[in-house]
């Protein structure tokens, strides 16, 4: 077993892929879904020595199998939304301290201290269903702001409305972490001037409204809120790890977590920095369930390894995670 403390202490590239490669060794052996789809692909593990010979896991696995990598009790099953009788991805957690652990170290990494901020959270579509990842990260980062203004809102919008301007006007820093259709409702009945506010959008319409490209959905929201940039979460149910667009939909990563884009026409062919292809993530939190997972989601990298997310594949179902349409 891989010490959760190699992994959140990686400090450069040189780290990273030696960490992925044990992390890759270990899955293999211990994963027996995974190791029938390397085996699928004839991948001699012994031969694997850098991340692009690293086989990806079909997200879709999660929906038809459990995708674990060692034999403990279960702590924790998150799923993925879905409309009624769609098969719903199913992340079954054994450690559910490492989850904690990640997302912690991931939002202080990009955002200091939680104790400094009040956190808001709107998330109905969330709140009115169970086993969201999403939920248990928002509920617990709630807490350990510790402070008592902090909480989750659901169609109380002017309650809501009160809060945000109430606290805004007395400095204090807040973080409104929103899913879009949400946070759209909130301004069409209020438009905000925040001055010290935070507007975390996680993406996803629940298809209460039609999907909009990032430019126009973020244009509406900084209008809406009077503030200059929107914040994003990249997650998913399938993640232990976050990625974090601080403006303008460029995300990065924690030193934990990467992304590669595999060319859309051949999954085992990775293309060149802006080009835009399939995003294919390394979340080294995952040790017990699959690090290297073929998303759905299409993207392009830059060169510091900041990221964009541009879309989905056609007729992939539409699901929780930061995703905008073409």
């Amino acid at each position: 077993m891989i010490p959760t403390t190699d992994i959140f202490a990686i400090s450069s590239q040189k780290q990273f892929e030696k960490t992925a490669l044990k992390v890759f060794r270990f899955q293999y052996e211990n994963n027996l879904v995974y190791q029938e789809f390397c085996n699928f692909l004839k991948t001699d593990p012994h031969k694997v020595k850098s991340l692009h010979q690293i086989p990806f896991l079909p997200i879709q696995f999660f929906k038809s199998h459990q995708v674990v990598s060692n034999t403990n009790a279960i702590e924790e099953t998150f799923t993925s939304s879905g409309t009624t009788g769609m098969i719903t991805s199913k992340h079954l957690v054994t450690d559910a301290s490492i989850y904690e652990e990640s997302y912690r170290k991931g939002f202080s990494l990009f955002y200091g201290n939680i104790e400094d901020y009040v956190v808001l959270a709107l998330l109905p579509s969330y709140l009115e269903r169970e086993g969201s990842s999403l939920i248990y990260m928002v509920e617990d980062l709630i807490q350990l702001s510790n402070h008592p203004e902090s909480g989750f809102y659901l169609h109380n919008h002017d309650e809501l409305t009160q809060k945000l301007i109430a606290l805004d006007q007395a400095g204090q820093n807040v973080i409104l972490i929103g899913v879009t259709y949400a946070l759209l409702d909130l301004i069409e009945k209020h438009p905000f001037q925040l001055q010290n506010t935070i507007i975390m959008e996680t993406g996803g319409m629940k298809g209460k409204r039609k999907e909009m490209i990032r430019e126009e959905l973020h244009e509406q929201l900084c209008k809406g809120f009077g503030v200059s940039a929107i914040h994003s979460e990249y997650g998913m149910t399938e993640l232990l790890s976050q990625a974090y667009s601080l403006g303008n939909g460029v995300f990065e990563c924690p030193s934990w977590m990467q992304i590669l884009i595999r060319d859309t026409e051949d999954a085992l062919t990775y293309i060149q920095d802006g080009k835009t292809g399939g995003i294919n993530v390394i979340d080294l939190a995952n040790i017990n369930s699959c690090s290297f997972i073929a998303t759905q989601d299409l993207g392009k990298k830059n060169p510091n390894n900041s990221f964009e997310v541009l879309g989905r594949f056609d007729n992939s179902d539409i699901r929780g995670c930061n995703l905008m349409v073409l």
